[in-house]
């Protein structure tokens, strides 16, 4: 996609009174603080090339029989020899640097010395990176040995899920349009769509307005405006959509029904043409 056409302010003129003509209408409209400027937007890029090719790295080196701890320590291990910071350590009290969620944990899987990956696995490996006090968040998938069809289906329909989503994210469209797109992919294949978590603006915080949900009706939301930066993170369920929270640790997020969740993650700048994909 083409790159933003920004003023230092964030905004240009055309921009602004297409703001001031939706709000006169009744659209929710984006507060000008997350519409990133010339140099917010390269502090994010710069940020969002670490983030990928951390992932670029796990990609190459996940393997089974591996601990998440060990994932955990590459993770940070590859995050500060970049000058970097994980984004996760210590935010709200997470006590790791990465979440590794596998099977029918939906998210916020903690690392730790007792759990392997075994074959048969499907694993979201979701980093974030701080570098220059700017944000970037991704996640990706991850097939261990020899998966059923069932698994490598969700995980599949599950990238194609975030690809739609991130399609349909275009200037002067809303996020309503994005989480239908979304359900209706997930829902004409089977699957079901987690509703408690979403996705959410960053670059400049870890975790900003918008709220961007995956499901929901066309022409709703919150106006998607150029110089926006958010991820679309969809978490597609193999049964129902209802989770629960381990009340234990306070973070770790289950399928209630115990069927296997998938979840890829993208962040992205919207453009006056479209929009940019900073991490995938």
């Amino acid at each position: 996609m083409n790159g933003a056409r920004l003023t230092p302010k964030g905004y240009s003129n055309e921009i602004e009174n297409k703001l001031h003509l939706y709000k006169k209408k009744g659209y929710r409209i984006p507060g000008r603080n997350l519409l990133r400027t010339e140099e917010q937007i390269a502090g994010i890029r710069a940020s969002a090339q670490i983030n990928t090719a951390l992932l670029d790295y796990l990609s190459e080196n996940i393997r089974e029989g591996m601990s998440t701890a060990e994932i955990d320590h590459m993770v940070y291990a590859f995050t500060t020899d970049h000058e970097a910071i994980p984004a996760p350590f210590l935010y709200e009290g997470y006590p790791k640097s990465v979440c590794v969620s596998i099977n029918d944990v939906v998210c916020h899987g903690i690392p730790n010395t007792r759990t392997f990956l075994k074959s048969g696995d499907i694993v979201n490996v979701d980093v974030s990176t701080i570098y220059k006090g700017y944000f970037s968040d991704a996640s990706r998938m991850y097939m261990i040995g020899e998966v059923s069809p069932e698994y490598r289906r969700l995980v599949e329909i599950t990238k194609e899920c975030r690809d739609i989503g991130v399609k349909m994210a275009q200037p002067w469209t809303r996020l309503g349009d994005v989480g239908a797109a979304i359900q209706e992919h997930a829902e004409k294949n089977g699957y079901s769509v987690v509703r408690d978590l979403c996705g959410h603006g960053c670059g400049v915080k870890f975790h900003e307005e918008p709220d961007v949900e995956h499901f929901g009706k066309r022409n709703t939301g919150m106006l998607i405006v150029p110089g926006m930066t958010f991820t679309i993170e969809p978490m597609i369920n193999m049964g129902s959509y209802e989770v629960v929270f381990d009340e234990d640790d306070g973070w770790t997020v289950y399928t209630e029904d115990g069927q296997p969740s998938a979840q890829w993650e993208s962040q992205i700048l919207i453009t006056e043409d479209g929009n940019e994909i900073l991490t995938e």
